[in-house]
């Protein structure tokens, strides 16, 4: 390689400092950012800055450099040279300068190449190095650099062999093991559990597993020009990575023969290096290249085989601009970097963790936040206020009963939203109505305003309402000239109560402008003004009494100044209500689009002013344009128009696929669709999906309850029994014989002098008896059928129908475990003062099993 490559390496025992080398090798302490006040400190990143401790210049041609890895409160490099020697160096005095360390050269036979340099990180005595070929030399020199056994721990302190070396005298630069004859050492790593194995790339063709304490030293082999570059994971041994030109080759020593996988890189490798706190992650660096690849390696078992591995590969950048020449990992901080770049700049970086997130029914959030620890979010975090989560909605409105309240109207009082409420109203007063018989010659229970008008496409020409045409004067005005032409049905409501109901809400623009609507200018300018003088100030718009007098200058010349002013400045109004108000006092021919089409304006006030200035025929065009818009929309104001039909099931469709409230649309459908309509497969999907939802969140009695609901509309779609009592010996059912009480009333005996219930003691299809119960010894059985319901009373009329099957105390019930029981109220009375089985020599505790008795035993003690 052209020119010198900087380099950089965090201390693997000093998690504060790293060196940088290149011409020159410097020490770097790692301050957080509001500490760096020196001017020789370099901001590495948002929150830490690099304050230069030292700098060593007195070495040239150096090819590769290792800290030394045990935790001395100096740092000692080795260094190796471009003529093959290894020298100790440190930055300034330090305790290994009193043993003779500092400055020790390490001199092999031959001059050439230093090509690595690696400190044992077990037995932290032994130094490997790796050098080019020779022809009559060895390539890899191994050294004790203190010339002593190991000891204790596993290390020998640099003051427990300072004797010993002294006493050892020069022999200690001698090499205690060689390798490699007339062979080229490009890359080697040592083992991290396995203090005399390490691993050599040799030759531009070989890996080679060596052990130092086998004869034969060399273990095994495998050929591949893959050898440059050589880690081992530091997590796992037997897992090691090389590279060669683009190609990374991730090797498993113990089926060494060929690698487990190979990634092809677009760019020549220049280094790789596994990271230490993360299992399975490596990086890699490209030649000329601004990014840092990683690859995640993942592990698949099947069974007890081990399939090839898959990689999830990403890049990072930095933050630099310039190519990075080198990177290092932190040795214990989570996912942390440290790159350099050809300019020299220093970046301190973390990698941000690919998460695993999962999100459960209930609306809890779970995600991983580095290798120990998950964060969580439940649903009752306030976040969730601010996201305003659709699924937390709906869990908030399903424990409130939404949609089971008895009556509609309540229903929309627990909605939290404005257009669910004003459905569950109107849904109120269209049931009102067609109850209390106000809608005569109606059959469906909730009409919409297109089926009232007979505009649904039920009649052969497309509508058959007839509206009688009439001219209206504005009687208000003074004026018997001024008339508006409106289409009349055969009844007419009353206004002012609604006017006075809307003024009592506040909404002053919208009264003001339904009196418009119906010819009452005067009263609209009275509304005005009583909602300008209104002390409600913050919720009503300021100019009220300016549009009131503007109101005030009305007339119908289209030629007049007021005409021309209001048609300019109409649009600049705030009020949706007030902008219609105008359009319809300033439109000409009878054309009305512009209030017909301002969307802040109601829908139901839309349609009563198109009911009340439209002809037949546009109406019909209208309403079913307007019909068609909402129910792209998903708008539920739709509602209004279809009612419950199957353009009404559309348009609720077209609502959950807007906003996923599958609940609210389930719960309308129960309440207030025909049973033909329930039948349709996306409304039963809808249901499916909500009882689902429900069981997800273990609220079973809401779930229950939406069920009674749901059978109640449906009465003819009982659910099939699901639990039963079957006969030990045969099988059978015993409560689906309940039919056949005459033709088998030999299996039964009476109960007391009741001869209206009988008692089952044993199987109806077998005549085999049933078991006994372990407290009274009789065979159990319970009494079947309905109580007669011709029973007279005290007045000799009939008594009320009652539907009350057996009593609880006549219930089967048995031990989970032992299969011992009898009658529920035998047994409940017997464990009141014992927890063992009744049954002799059964020693069960079955009390104890229960859960439920748990739960009453431990109220009892906090009562």
């Amino acid at each position: 390689m052209n020119g010198v490559r900087l380099e950089v390496q965090w201390s693997p025992v000093h998690p504060d400092k790293f060196i940088t080398w290149g011409t020159e090798i410097s020490l770097y302490e790692v301050l957080p950012l509001k500490d760096a006040q020196k001017s020789s400190c370099l901001k590495v990143s948002n929150t830490t800055a690099a304050n230069l401790l030292a700098t060593n210049s007195s070495h040239h041609y150096v090819k590769c450099v290792d800290i030394y890895p045990q935790p001395e409160p100096d740092i000692l490099l080795a260094i190796g040279q471009a003529n093959g020697k290894i020298v100790f160096t440190t930055f300034g005095p330090t305790a290994f300068d009193a043993i003779g360390l500092t400055g020790k050269e390490l001199v092999p036979r031959h001059a050439r190449q230093c090509n690595v340099v690696a400190w044992n990180p077990v037995d932290s005595n032994l130094l490997a190095a790796g050098l080019d070929k020779y022809r009559a030399d060895h390539s890899v020199l191994l050294w004790d650099v203190l010339k002593c056994p190991l000891h204790g721990n596993g290390r020998a302190g640099v003051a427990n062999v300072s004797h010993q070396h002294s006493m050892s005298g020069g022999e200690g630069t001698r090499p205690i093991a060689e390798l490699g004859l007339s062979e080229t050492t490009h890359s080697l790593a040592w083992f991290n559990t396995q203090s005399r194995s390490f691993v050599l790339g040799m030759n531009n063709k070989h890996l080679k597993l060596v052990d130092l304490r086998d004869s034969n030293k060399i273990v095994n082999s495998t050929p591949t020009k893959s050898v440059y570059g050589l880690v081992v994971d530091p997590h796992k041994d037997h897992q090691l990575a090389s590279f060669v030109e683009n190609q990374i080759s991730v090797w498993d020593t113990r089926n060494f023969e060929k690698p487990v996988l190979t990634l092809t890189q677009n760019k020549p490798v220049t280094k790789i290096h596994w990271c230490p706190t993360r299992h399975n992650l490596l990086g890699s660096l490209m030649r000329d290249s601004p990014s840092i690849h990683l690859h995640d390696i993942q592990q698949t078992v099947i069974g007890n085989d081990e399939v090839e591995p898959s990689v999830l590969e990403r890049t990072i950048h930095p933050g630099t601009t310039n190519n990075i020449t080198s990177f290092s990992w932190h040795p214990t901080h989570e996912n942390r970097l440290l790159e350099i770049s050809l300019s020299g700049s220093i970046t301190d970086s973390v990698v941000f963790e690919r998460i695993t997130l999962n999100w459960s029914p209930t609306s809890h959030v779970v995600w991983t936040h580095g290798r120990r620890t998950l964060k969580l979010i439940s649903d009752k975090d306030l976040i969730y206020n601010d996201l305003n989560d659709i699924s937390a909605k709906l869990k908030r409105r399903a424990l409130s009963d939404y949609g089971l309240k008895p009556e509609l109207w309540q229903n929309g009082d627990l909605a939290e939203d404005e257009s669910l409420k004003n459905l569950w109203f109107w849904l109120n007063v269209s049931r009102s109505l067609v109850d209390d018989g106000n809608m005569r010659g109606i059959e469906c229970p909730l009409p919409g305003v297109r089926y009232l008008l007979k505009m649904d496409g039920s009649e052969t020409n497309g509508f058959a309402v007839k509206s009688d045409m009439i001219s209206r004067p504005w009687t208000d005005l003074g004026n018997s000239a001024n008339s508006a032409r409106i289409y009349r049905f055969d009844k007419e409501s009353s206004l002012t109560s609604f006017l006075d109901r809307l003024e009592a809400e506040g909404s002053y623009a919208r009264a003001a402008a339904i009196a418009v609507f119906n010819l009452k200018l005067k009263k609209a300018i009275d509304i005005l003004n009583r909602g300008a003088v209104s002390q409600n100030k913050q919720s009503i718009p300021q100019n009220l009494n300016i549009v009131a007098m503007a109101l005030s200058g009305y007339s119908d010349d289209r030629s007049s100044m007021w005409r021309g002013l209001c048609l300019n400045s109409r649009s600049q109004l705030p009020e949706p209500y007030l902008r219609a108000a105008f359009a319809f006092l300033t439109a000409e021919a009878d054309n009305y689009e512009n209030v017909l089409n301002e969307s802040g304006v109601a829908v139901e006030d839309r349609v009563a002013f198109a009911c009340t200035f439209l002809s037949d025929s546009k109406l019909n065009e209208y309403l079913k344009h307007l019909t068609s818009k909402l129910t792209e929309e998903g708008n539920l104001a739709g509602i209004l128009l279809t009612g419950t039909s199957m353009e009404g099931v559309q348009l609720l469709q077209r609502y959950l696929d807007v906003t996923g409230d599958v609940q609210s649309v389930s719960l309308l459908a129960v309440r207030a669709f025909p049973p033909d309509l329930l039948q349709e497969t996306s409304v039963q999907e809808w249901i499916t999906s909500y009882r689902t939802l429900l069981d997800a969140w273990h609220l079973w009695n809401q779930r229950a309850h939406f069920d009674i609901v749901m059978s109640a509309c449906c009465p003819n779609d009982k659910p099939p029994q699901q639990v039963f009592v079957s006969c030990n010996f045969c099988g059978k059912s015993i409560s689906a014989q309940m039919q056949g009480l005459s033709r088998n009333r030999g299996a039964y005996a009476r109960l007391g002098g009741t001869s209206q219930k009988l008692k089952m003691t044993s199987c109806p299809q077998c005549r085999k008896p049933l078991p006994r119960c372990a407290i009274c010894l009789v065979h159990m059985g319970t009494p079947s059928g309905l109580q007669n319901n011709n029973n007279t009373n005290s007045n000799g009329r009939l008594a009320a129908a009652s539907n009350k099957m057996a009593d609880f105390s006549t219930w089967f019930t048995w031990c989970q475990t032992c299969r011992h029981g009898g009658h529920a109220a035998h047994m409940t009375h017997w464990f009141r003062e014992h927890s063992e089985c009744p049954v002799t020599a059964c020693t069960c505790r079955c009390l104890s099993l229960d859960a439920a008795s748990k739960v009453a035993s431990i109220i009892t003690h906090k009562l």
